[in-house]
């Protein structure tokens, strides 16, 4: 199947399940396309069961997506730029403390925890699974989905502080956790004897404080270009060639791509380019990358649901699955709790948010990504399966509750 057939089906598909659910299922945009793309898929799965010839032609599509390819090495970097650039970035400087920390110390907490629970449990129900695949279990779903997140806040009742910070986490701890996926899959092909604290500690700075670094001069070196001009077309072409250039040099260099497309799209969108009072090439910019970052999470989140015709083994780890979303929400609301014991005053976040940023913290299609790139072990399915089943949790469970636990946090309306 060629790429440009590969791309027309996603947009028909999407175009089809975007109008079935805004004419008659009218669910929030996000959850009513992976709602409306896992009934599609199960259905599928059925009458593969019934009449595997048939199926063979309703699963081609999804059998000729590599997801983990098209999700960390092309959509990832617009989707994040997208969401930077868009972000206000006054808030977000009030507000960067705890988003720091949630997105460093939190996330490593967070795939700790949830590491050492996991096994722990799993011990209990007598599933052999190794700490330290454990452990990359939570490296790849402990970061919050900036995707997922993006598209589900848009229609909650947050407030506006604990808005920018899930915002701000959720696009800055994906580089953490790509670090430490990178980092703990490293040691799984090596062995726990053969590791060099030594090259750990240097990648782990390389990728972060370099990502960050290169995206800081390349974000602010396109202002200035996009700033000299006026010719909108050429001015979204920087903008663009800025995404694209920074994700191939990063991966060239080793770089984190989250990190310097997040930091590129902060810098790039940080002041106005406007030159006078006449000209709206900024807001326009804005309305740009707010489409293409609709329309990529429309065709994302219905990848999400054709992946699951590829998953055929899903009911088969459907306890381990039920057992990781309990410890993925017991991580989450300890890795927000403890730094918030110790650094309560420094991160102004009220123990009644606890809750919320727990229940708002949704992954999406980079952890799924992540578990699909994983090399084939005998662990690889528990993984794959049990991140599949997280992510629709979050999606359409706690994307459809999370007005609720709102509302049961904060029973009189915050000012």
């Amino acid at each position: 199947m060629g790429l440009f057939l590969i791309i027309t089906l996603l947009v028909i598909i999407s175009a089809v399940y975007s109008y079935l659910n805004a004419r008659f299922i009218k669910l929030p945009g996000t959850i009513g396309i992976v709602s409306i793309a896992i009934l599609v898929s199960l259905i599928t799965i059925i009458i593969d069961k019934l009449d595997p010839d048939v199926a063979s032609h309703l699963t081609v599509l999804a059998k000729h997506i590599n997801f983990s390819t098209t999700v960390l090495n092309i959509m990832l970097g617009f989707l994040l730029f997208a969401g930077s650039f868009n972000l206000n970035t006054r808030r977000l400087k009030k507000e960067m403390l705890p988003v720091l920390v949630l997105s460093t110390l939190g996330v490593i907490l967070s795939t700790a925890i949830f590491g050492a629970f996991f096994y722990g449990v799993t011990i209990l129900f007598h599933v052999k699974i190794p700490l330290v695949y454990c452990l990359l279990f939570g490296a790849l779903v402990s970061p919050t989905d900036p995707v997922a997140v993006g598209a589900i806040i848009k229609g909650s009742k947050l407030p506006q502080n604990l808005e920018t910070i899930i915002s701000g986490e959720s696009l800055f701890n994906d580089g953490i956790g790509l670090v430490l996926f990178i980092t703990l899959l490293e040691i799984t092909r090596s062995g726990t004897d053969n590791i060099n604290f030594g090259n750990t500690a240097v990648l782990f700075l390389r990728e972060v404080f370099g990502g960050i670094a290169f995206g800081a001069i390349s974000g602010y070196f396109a202002f200035r270009l996009m700033k000299s001009i006026t010719d909108f077309q050429t001015i979204v072409l920087v903008s663009m060639a800025l995404v694209m250039g920074v994700s191939v040099v990063s991966t060239y260099l080793h770089l984190s791509i989250p990190l310097a497309v997040v930091t590129a799209g902060l810098f790039a969108g940080n002041k106005s380019i406007n030159q006078d009072g006449n000209e709206h090439s900024h807001q326009a910019l804005e309305k740009f990358w707010r489409l293409i970052d609709e329309m990529l999470n429309t065709i994302l989140f219905v990848m999400i649901g054709l992946q699951m015709v590829n998953i055929p083994y899903l009911d088969n780890y459907w306890l381990t699955g039920l057992i990781a979303i309990l410890v993925i929400l017991v991580a989450r609301w300890l890795s927000i709790m403890l730094p918030l014991i110790f650094l309560r005053r420094s991160l102004n976040v009220n123990y009644s948010s606890i809750n919320i940023l727990t229940w708002a913290g949704l992954r999406g299609g980079i952890s799924i990504a992540l578990a699909l790139s994983l090399p084939y072990t005998p662990y690889r399915h528990i993984i794959l399966s049990g991140s599949y089943f997280i992510v629709i949790f979050s999606i359409v469970v706690q994307g459809l509750t999370l007005n609720k636990v709102i509302n049961a946090s904060y029973k009189e309306k915050p000012e």
